[in-house]
């Protein structure tokens, strides 16, 4: 049997593509920071994680670095997540943010553009959980949450297509398959499926006409905000959400009744 551990105060949380001012992991990043976690901002735009990382450190009083990191490269992956062990507290959490979208038709799409599409969101997710997992494995204690879609559970739908459906309908199998593997870790492993949500993955920021066109089928009648998915992210990666695990949240307003 696998006993709860306690959390450490001094904690850091991984975040990927959390550079974007506008995004879910800037503001998962600001959230978790004013919990007093330590973050580490991996965002392929070094010079925007390193001033993100700033603006948190300096709004919040946290230690935070911000590392410019392709997590479709091995190497790089590996490199980003070894300077955030040896410079900030140890790694709690990880959150796998770090996502591109795919607007284009099926019949129209090429291989090239296929495969970078899972090379981000599939492959990138695999390479930074693996790497993290080493030292959660070892402390016995950690909290794995990555970001799937709604476009996932209903076959599109939304701005992005096939592509994009299908490299976020395999991060949701991913984190089953991961957390029947890292229970005995004391490891949790999670998905959160967002709805539309105002951000630049979005094709860049909604208009106003737009937001209700998307808001038609939403029982809320409109729209998410990145805060809003941040709160339900830094909950499962908090001290309350031990007994959570293999999970798949629903965050979507209830355009997609499960």
């Amino acid at each position: 049997m696998t006993d709860a551990a306690e959390f450490p105060t001094d904690r850091t949380a991984v975040l990927t593509g959390a550079a974007s001012a506008r995004g879910i992991g800037r503001a998962t990043a600001d959230r978790l920071a004013r919990k007093g976690w330590a973050v580490a901002i991996l965002d392929i735009d070094g010079p925007a994680a390193e001033e993100a990382a700033a603006d948190i450190a300096g709004r919040h009083g946290v230690q935070a670095i911000g590392v410019g990191t392709d997590v479709s490269d091995e190497a790089s992956v590996d490199a980003a997540i070894s300077r955030v062990e040896a410079e900030l507290p140890p790694i709690v959490a990880l959150g796998n943010l770090a996502g591109i979208s795919s607007p284009t038709e099926f019949m129209q799409e090429t291989k090239e553009a296929w495969e970078r599409v899972f090379a981000v969101n599939m492959t990138g997710t695999f390479l930074v959980t693996q790497r993290v997992l080493r030292g959660m494995i070892e402390r016995k204690l950690g909290r794995v949450v990555s970001v799937s879609s709604i476009s996932a559970q209903r076959g599109g739908g939304t701005y992005s297509k096939v592509a994009y459906s299908a490299s976020k309908a395999g991060i949701i199998g991913f984190t089953r398959a991961v957390a029947r593997e890292m229970g005995e870790h004391n490891i949790t492993v999670n998905c959160v499926a967002p709805g539309p949500v105002d951000t630049d993955i979005m094709g860049g920021t909604l208009t106003e006409e737009r937001k209700r066109d998307m808001s038609r089928d939403i029982l809320v009648g409109r729209v998410g905000t990145v805060s809003e998915i941040a709160a339900l992210i830094a909950f499962l990666v908090g001290p309350d959400a031990g007994y959570i695990t293999a999970a798949t949240y629903d965050i979507n307003g209830g355009l997609q009744v499960s």
